[in-house]
């Protein structure tokens, strides 16, 4: 009887661990069809792209729409949180808590002003850089340590037009090499999970 309790204590420990082989992908962006195809919401059409790609479709959830896939012995974990931009930092800390996914597992996706049109930059860490979705993130986490995809969206606004241009639609010109630069987002995010961050900024970040 003292062998059965110790041997399901073992077990109630290893289930507590973090599986090593699972990731946790969070497109940030603003739920609602209002915000449906703006720049803002890049992360969400990066996730759309790869749910598409493994036939899976996003299920509502608690703090978001959920849904995941296999990929190379690696489970993906796509969550599109529900919260708006600005607290998107509880979704994140919920889903790696209950998927029980180790920070490092973590990719955030998110626009950038920073980087020309159809530039993409993977990271390990780094400053929230202005943008409120990590700027929540960071402060739930209480840390910045943790990988993020930047897909650039360019900065063709005048002063003053910032948010207007965020948070408005694509161009017709944009709109047209959109869906290269969403596979090939997402084709980076594959490649973090199945070859390492290092290996994939190494490939991805030249592009």
């Amino acid at each position: 009887m003292l062998e059965f309790i110790r041997n399901l204590f073992r077990k109630e420990i290893i289930e507590e661990e973090p599986d090593p082989m699972k990731y946790l992908i969070v497109g940030l962006g603003n739920p609602g069809s209002d915000y449906d195809e703006t720049r803002h919401n890049v992360g969400f059409e990066v996730l759309d792209n790869l749910a598409k790609r493994f036939e899976v479709k996003f299920e509502d959830d608690s703090h978001g729409d959920l849904c995941e896939f296999k990929s190379k012995g690696r489970t993906f974990v796509l969550l599109k949180p529900n919260t708006y931009m600005n607290l998107s930092g509880k979704a994140v800390r919920y889903w790696l808590q209950k998927k029980k996914i180790q920070q490092e597992n973590l990719l955030v996706i998110i626009d950038d002003l920073n980087l020309d049109f159809g530039k993409i930059r993977l990271r390990g860490k780094g400053s929230d850089g202005g943008h409120n979705g990590l700027k929540n993130i960071d402060q739930l986490l209480g840390n910045n340590k943790y990988p993020r995809l930047r897909v650039g969206i360019g900065a063709d606004f005048h002063k003053g037009q910032q948010v207007n241009y965020v948070l408005g639609k694509w161009t017709d010109k944009e709109w047209e090499t959109l869906p290269d630069i969403l596979t090939k987002s997402a084709e980076c995010v594959l490649a973090f999970g199945s070859i390492g961050i290092a290996r994939a900024m190494n490939e991805y970040n030249k592009k």
